[in-house]
């Protein structure tokens, strides 16, 4: 989970999951959006991916990205749970 509140804490990694809220996108057209380079934009999403966030799938030569909500309805679970515990 600390991968998971690692990858949150960084305003462009958020906008691109704002992005992945969307639609699924290639890692360009993700780029396309922001004023970085496309180093920077790929070390993001795979802490994004590490973290459970976006998910990714080959076609052709593109990598799609997609949100995966997985890992985030599993820390609201255990926040949600935490704070009912008192």
């Amino acid at each position: 989970m600390n991968n998971l509140f690692k990858a949150l804490n960084d305003s462009t990694r958020r906008q691109i999951l704002d992005l992945l809220k969307e639609k699924d996108l290639t890692a360009g057209e993700i780029a396309e959006a922001f004023d970085i380079s496309k180093p920077s934009i790929s070390h993001h999403l795979d802490l994004l991916k590490n973290a459970g966030l976006v998910s990714s799938e080959r076609d052709g030569q593109f990598i799609v990205y997609s949100l995966d909500t997985t890992a985030l309805e599993e820390a609201t679970q255990w926040l949600f749970k935490l704070m009912n515990s008192n």
